[in-house]
């Protein structure tokens, strides 16, 4: 499974565009956006959104990997990570019932 950054980086070497052209688009310096590439920076929601539609693909796909590489970071080292997940994943049923 590639992270967001990872998929950041193959949308844009598939599209062969420098890390300057994307990074001009989002308005950030092209380190960061490196940074961002290599899992060293964390992208911002109003980043995938807008690389969505830079790249015409799903924003729906793009955040789902963003959201899910937050939770890992946040969880990862944990021992009961997996029942967390059981917990927040009950949690937010409850929360979209209400």
């Amino acid at each position: 499974m590639n992270s967001i950054g990872e998929i950041i980086r193959n949308l844009r070497t598939d599209k062969q565009l420098p890390l300057r052209t994307v990074a001009a688009y989002l308005d950030i310096d092209q380190a960061i956006l490196s940074r961002i590439e290599h899992g060293e920076r964390k992208a911002t929601r109003e980043h995938i959104v807008k690389l969505a539609q830079y790249f015409n693909v799903p924003e729906k796909d793009l955040l789902i990997t963003w959201l899910a590489d937050k939770v890992v970071y946040e969880v990862a080292d944990e021992s009961v990570a997996f029942e967390v997940l059981k917990v927040a994943e009950e949690k937010v049923k409850y929360n979209t019932i209400k």
